[in-house]
């Protein structure tokens, strides 16, 4: 890949679609009842706060690393004292930004360089497309969690039986 490339993959694909993204992760964590933040639909299952926490961790975790150019866990702690959804909601809106402004600076040579993750060793912005499909999974589990809880599941790709789509405005907007 050259750095042409990694800019505009950087640029015209990703900058779009973690921006895109962001706001229906954020409506998943906010559907999360505050009193039931301990549910979990199997013992071996994440917490709905755990799995939440883990999503936006990661988020702020994979942005920075290839903004930093190595990943660093303290980069997404979450401190201790987030136990709500609400308080989660405020770390992550601060961290995500700040994440996504460091990555939108980066130069084309640290987009390329190699970062070691696990049994990774990618370029940097090959973490970015692993970040997007990692976050919609679990954002998937964690919609699941929702209606079993007593709350209601948020439209994310269209909508849902919750927040059904428009269709009257979805016409109006095809005329327009």
């Amino acid at each position: 890949m050259t750095p042409d490339q990694a800019v505009f993959l950087l640029n015209e694909i990703y900058l779009p679609q973690i921006r895109n993204e962001q706001p229906l992760t954020r409506k998943i964590i906010e559907a999360i009842p505050a009193d039931k933040t301990e549910y979990k639909p199997d013992p071996k299952s994440k917490s709905a706060l755990e799995l939440a926490s883990h999503i936006a961790g990661s988020e702020v975790f994979f942005i920075s690393g290839v903004a930093n150019g190595a990943f660093s866990r303290a980069d997404a702690a979450i401190p201790e004292t987030v136990k709500t959804p609400a308080a989660l909601l405020a770390w992550y809106d601060e961290h995500f930004a700040a994440a996504v402004a460091k990555l939108a600076a980066s130069s084309p040579a640290s987009l390329l360089k190699e970062i070691n993750f696990a049994i990774f060793n990618l370029p940097g912005i090959a973490y970015i497309s692993l970040m997007i499909s990692h976050s919609i999974h679990h954002r998937g589990q964690l919609s699941t969690y929702l209606r079993p809880m007593g709350s209601k599941i948020p439209a994310i790709y269209g909508g849902s039986a919750d927040e059904p789509i428009d269709a009257t405005a979805l016409a109006k907007a095809k005329k327009a």
